[in-house]
């Protein structure tokens, strides 16, 4: 705190030319990153979006008017607006605005899951092949390529097929399907990184393999990783939407908003907002995750770190 404040306070500390230890270095660059990403307006629309889906999921208690799963057929089917619904009522009656609420908790579930699962196995697997070489790449490779030659929903498909339908099976497919890109980027980033000379030294001072990958490429390949997992974002929410849609993923009651569609998709002419209103939020968290992504990917690239 003092070496804060002999520098002129918060800001100054932020913006010092030299940093005063590794700490302060991270500092300094998490700080110009976030000034990049307000200077961007469609990244920082996208941050928004996502810190609101966030927020819905935290508070999604207060902020929803009415239980979810709470029916009321003499209210069924309610235009947006009357009878107390925002967004209207669904075929038993249920709020649609309430059910979208908490439909966050879901989708903002899924995408922690994934996020947590996928990209770290897909970049194990990448950076170890890239870093071995020989037949031990050329086997992970041919693993990934089988996986990458299915679309990613018909493969999501097959293993939730067997597997079973529910939540915990989709997103268990979701994960098994969405690793092998990460392993594509990890691999080409460690071939670039695998003969450099600071590996080199630090092979030499009897770092073993795993050491070296863990400790060394692994944050280099951090970067990439990031970007692609934010970007991937928005197909992994359609993906569960689908499945959900087709009743292989969430199960009815829950108010997942791909089976909201699915259940709203036999009103769409007369009762519109049954379908519309739970297509709208994904359209919406889907575009806040690809906006975000596409300003990630300026702020991280490093050929634009000094513009």
């Amino acid at each position: 705190m003092t070496e804060k404040t002999e520098t002129g306070g918060l800001k100054a500390w932020l913006n010092a030319d030299v940093p005063t230890s590794p700490s302060h270095a991270k500092a300094i660059q998490a700080y110009l990153g976030w000034l990049k990403l307000v200077a961007n307006p469609l990244a920082f629309l996208g941050f928004l979006i996502l810190v609101a889906l966030v927020l819905c999921a935290a508070f999604a208690p207060y902020i929803a008017p009415a239980d979810p799963l709470a029916q009321n057929l003499a209210e069924r089917l309610s235009p947006p607006g009357s009878g107390g619904y925002l967004l209207g009522s669904d075929e038993l009656g249920r709020d649609i605005f309430s059910r979208i609420v908490y439909g966050s908790r879901i989708t903002l579930m899924i995408v922690t899951l994934v996020a947590l699962t996928a990209p770290v196995f897909g970049l194990l697997v990448g950076t170890f092949a890239g870093y071995m070489g020989g037949w031990i790449d050329e086997a992970l490779m041919r693993i990934t390529d089988i996986f990458l030659a299915f679309p990613k929903l018909v493969l999501a498909l097959a293993f939730v097929a067997a597997l079973g339908a529910g939540i915990e099976n989709a997103i268990l497919a979701i994960a098994i399907t969405s690793w092998p890109a990460y392993a594509r980027i990890a691999r080409a980033e460690t071939l670039t990184i695998r003969n450099s000379d600071f590996i080199s030294a630090v092979r030499l001072q009897g770092a073993g393999t795993l050491h070296i990958i863990v400790r060394h490429i692994w944050p280099l390949c951090l970067s990439s990783i990031v970007v692609r997992m934010t970007l991937d974002m928005a197909g992994i929410i359609l993906t569960a939407a689908g499945l959900g849609f087709l009743g292989l993923g969430a199960q009815p009651p829950m108010p997942e908003w791909g089976a909201m569609i699915s259940a709203g998709r036999k009103f769409i002419l007369d009762q519109w907002w049954v379908a519309t209103m739970p297509g709208l939020a994904i359209f919406i968290v889907s575009l806040g995750f690809n906006l975000l992504g596409d300003g990630l990917r300026d702020i991280l690239d490093p050929k634009k770190s000094k513009s």
